[in-house]
């Protein structure tokens, strides 16, 4: 659906245009930290990070609206519904306005704000939103704009700094005839609300100086909180007077029935006319308030937490009903790793030069049958008696999918068994040793992993010469000396491995290149940067992957490279040299991936390639790479940002998921494993009816397999090998023409010709 905004201080129309995805795309964002509360029409309003939810308050059904919706995926900062017009208005970090009908959740994208040149771009932040006879007032860092309900367009925006500059406005509230304004810095600023010239600096007056946090009205007095979380009360003459002192800091005041509710770090407590205390929440069974916004309203609290959701607590009471959307541990997923109907997700993090201070203490989630199930970190450290910080890596054992390994970057290597933390390795029960780096304790940093074909678990150890380790399914260890051909320990890290059929180790490093390990000759050998030194790009190797036909897929800081005979790397006296792959682009060859910062690779039932990256969203190739199938991106998908952490592929479904910095996603993708036999071959949309324009899956293919389409006349239409466990079909031709109405015969024969399946397609157009 289009809708049109008109463009901020002029008449010119921009249209905005919000695209759901609902179809292809399953958002898994985190609700965990509430940033702002509204209500109306029997329903709670709660703006998360980037994304909202809706409680109905007579049906308790939870509802998310997300960049599946259409939403930006953007940091949200405030939210207001207007029950007059029955809109959500959501407010950005970055000026967006976001408007949703709350029936049928079409979004209006106001993006004025965001384009207007003459505010710097981090002085557009949305701080509040104030309803006022269909106008709101939009309270952002450079003043104050309206923005009209019924027309949907922008009127005037006051600049009401001294000499009219931009200042930074929190709140504004209204007591007619005044409109009040409170500043962060420049105190509070009062004018004629019904003023036609309000665009005029001289026509604000300031009535008290010093840094504000919030305003609000409340019966006949107007109540404001400065920098130093008092609370004064404002005379009408721009006197005030001191009603509360509090000793943890305001986050926000909101007002609903006529009840003043102001929200501290860890209380919520309200006021009626006169500043009376009517109820107050500072200590709830079963959960430790980190509050950042609350309302009180029709007898119960409602608390905006960090890391809990929304809580509601009935007035008087300690006990708390949790509302809080199926959901991740938290909004920022670093590492992935999928199999058969689940997903392992942790959130540790380091710098793009894998330094991993701050140390983060989060835990990790894990999504299986669709549900998600969240373990935090206090149990992850309690079970191990450890601290499993900054886990940046998780790997499914292949045999055992109920065993599952995560990287700590500092303290080792945690075991997961049936979704319990089973064992921390490290210093004190195995022979990881910390490293010492400039006399100094650089912990046990490990990163990559990968199983070998005798269930192995290859793993990497950064900073130390004993970077390569082994562990046995029995649980013994083998560290392995890498110092003769790198050294490991001036390097920042080790980074991505990965072990190919023949049980041959290929990792990366931070700056050393990528280096090859054969375990039955003990031999070493490693690519650089340049023609013949190996051809990298760049010697800072981020990603690896293995394809179907054994061509190691190598994605580095600056771009990609093939090494298409990976099993001829520990050849004598030779030093391989991956390739680029070279691509027409308008006639003219180009290099794929040129200069792109490389996250992750990841190779689907199909043998196409899903590639990551940190600026650029994600690409999706062909077997050999010279095709783009599809390219995700902010502007043309529900990806939040482009700035794709990683990857991972659910083999059974072909599902995609892609961790970003600002959340976590699914595209139904069709490329699946290839099956044992035909017993399951399916294909989808089935009838294909008018208006589909898109490919029919076939799937439940072994390996190999030879399909061929024919109409009931027996005529060839389409003929493909499959690759993996699915194959597309456009329904053309040969890509020549849309075929007909009819039935279509889908004849399938495995690659050893034991097994034959027929399957039928109905085609109406």
């Amino acid at each position: 659906m289009k809708w049109w905004a008109i463009a901020f201080l002029s008449l010119i129309p921009i249209l905005a245009t919000a695209q759901n995805y609902e179809d292809q795309w399953t958002g898994h964002f985190s609700y965990v930290s509430v940033k702002d509360i509204s209500q109306g029409d029997n329903t709670i309003f709660v703006g998360a990070e980037n994304a909202v939810f809706t409680y109905n308050l007579n049906t308790h059904e939870i509802k998310t609206i997300s960049s599946i919706n259409g939403l930006s995926g953007n940091s949200i900062t405030t939210i207001h519904y207007s029950d007059d017009f029955d809109l959500l208005i959501i407010g950005y970090e970055n000026g967006l306005i976001e408007i949703v009908k709350k029936d049928d959740q079409n979004v209006l994208k106001v993006v004025d704000i965001i384009e207007k040149q003459s505010i710097p771009p981090n002085k557009k932040r949305i701080n509040n939103i104030r309803e006022h006879n269909g106008q709101l007032y939009l309270s952002t860092q450079y003043g104050i704009s309206v923005y009209d309900l019924s027309r949907l367009e922008f009127g005037d925006t006051y600049f009401i700094g001294d000499l009219g500059t931009q200042i930074d406005i929190v709140q504004t509230t209204i007591q007619e005839p005044y409109i009040y304004a409170a500043s962060s810095t420049d105190g509070i600023k009062r004018a004629l609300v019904d003023n036609d010239d309000l665009i005029d600096y001289r026509q604000w007056t300031t009535i008290v100086g010093g840094g504000f946090k919030a305003i609000e009205t409340l019966g006949s007095g107007i109540y404001a909180a400065n920098a130093s979380n008092t609370v004064l009360k404002i005379t009408p003459q721009g006197g005030t007077s001191t009603v509360r002192n509090f000793s943890t800091s305001i986050q926000s005041f909101r007002k609903a029935d006529n009840l003043l509710t102001i929200t501290t770090s860890n209380s919520v407590q309200a006021f009626s006319d006169g500043f009376i205390e009517e109820a107050m929440v500072n200590n709830v069974i079963d959960f430790d308030l980190k509050l950042q916004s609350g309302l009180v309203f029709g007898n119960n609290v409602y608390l905006g937490t960090t890391e809990d959701g929304l809580l509601i607590v009935p007035i008087g009471s300690n006990q708390a009903t949790q509302v809080l959307p199926n959901g991740p541990i938290r909004n920022r997923p670093f590492a992935l790793d999928a199999s058969e109907n689940q997903l392992w997700v942790t959130f540790g993090d380091v710098t793009v030069h894998f330094n991993p201070y701050p140390l983060s203490r989060y835990g990790v989630s894990q999504l299986k049958d669709s549900i998600w199930i969240n373990t935090p970190y206090e149990e992850l450290s309690t079970a191990v008696n450890g601290e499993p910080t900054d886990l940046i890596n998780v790997t499914i054992n292949p045999q055992d999918p109920n065993e599952v390994f995560m990287s700590s970057f500092q303290f080792g290597l945690l075991k997961m068994v049936e979704g319990i933390p089973s064992i921390l390795y490290n210093e004190n029960n195995s022979p990881l040793d910390k490293a010492i780096l400039n006399g100094s304790d650089a912990g046990i940093r490990i990163y990559g992993s990968d199983y070998d074909r005798q269930g192995n678990l290859w793993f990497l150890q950064s900073r130390t010469d004993d970077a390569l380790v082994k562990l046995s399914p029995g649980g013994q260890f083998q560290k392995i000396d890498i110092s003769s051909i790198i050294n490991p320990v001036s390097d920042f890290a080790m980074t991505k491995l990965v072990v190919d059929r023949a049980n041959n180790i290929f990792f990366g490093t931070y700056g050393s290149g990528m280096v090859g390990y054969n375990p039955t000759t003990n031999k070493f050998n490693k690519i650089g940067e340049g023609t013949g030194s190996g051809n990298l790009p760049n010697l800072s190797v981020r990603a690896l992957a293995l394809d179907n036909q054994n061509r190691l897929w190598i994605g580095t800081l600056k771009g990609l490279r093939v090494l298409y005979s990976p099993g001829s790397f520990f050849d004598e006296g030779t030093i391989p040299q991956s390739q680029a792959i070279i691509i027409l682009e308008n006639e003219v060859p180009q290099e794929l991936l040129y200069e792109q910062s490389i996250t992750d690779i990841e190779v689907d039932g199909s043998n196409n390639k899903w590639i990551s990256t940190a600026t650029s969203g994600v690409f999706y190739l062909s077997p050999n790479g010279q095709e783009t199938l599809l390219r995700f991106n902010k502007d043309n998908s529900p990806l939040p940002t482009n700035n794709v952490q990683d990857i991972a592929i659910d083999p059974n479904s072909g599902v995609v998921y892609f961790a970003t910095a600002q959340g976590l996603l699914a595209y139904k993708g069709s490329a699946t494993a290839p099956s044992e036999n035909l017993d399951n071959l399916r294909a989808f949309p089935n009838p294909v009816r008018p208006g589909f324009n898109g490919n029919v899956t076939i799937d439940g293919l072994t390996a190999g397999a030879n399909v061929k389409i024919t109409d009931i006349n027996g005529s060839l239409v389409f003929e493909q090998t499959s690759e993996g466990g699915s194959i597309l079909w456009d329904t053309t031709a040969f890509g020549k023409y849309k075929v007909r109405s009819g039935v279509y015969f889908v004849l399938v024969t495995t690659d050893d010709y034991v097994e034959t399946k027929v399957s039928k397609i109905m085609i109406i157009r």
